[in-house]
């Protein structure tokens, strides 16, 4: 068992990504076609974090053409080059399945105000 946790912690991320549920992200992830790679950038709003160390995964949630569109990356992979924070979001829950079934403006989270 301690061999897994040790190979584990080598592939863990050194640079956190800094972003929590409810905000909305801009995700630079790398596409492969052919034999080239070009960095593809997918926006929306977080709506899932779970899992820890290595399996540790979050869900992007967008509406592209009318269609809702989630995915999910992995928050250690090589293929995630980088996650921007887009807007913060003002959210009282861990997961917020409830955006799947709003359209339009009540699809929308409120932004954080620091103040």
């Amino acid at each position: 068992m301690d061999i897994i946790k040790q190979l584990e912690d080598e592939q863990v991320r050194e640079n956190r990504l800094d972003f929590k549920v409810g905000d909305t992200v801009k995700v630079d992830y790398k596409v492969k076609e052919g034999n080239r790679e070009r960095i593809q950038v997918f926006e929306g709003t977080v709506i899932r974090i779970q899992g820890t160390g290595i399996r540790k995964t979050f869900t992007v949630r967008r509406v592209a053409y009318g269609v809702g569109v989630e995915r999910t990356f992995p928050m250690n992979s090589p293929r995630v080059e980088n996650v921007k924070v887009a807007r913060r979001g003002r959210v009282r829950r861990a997961k917020l399945y409830y955006l799947r079934d709003r359209v339009g403006k009540a699809a929308r989270v409120r932004e954080l105000n620091k103040y």
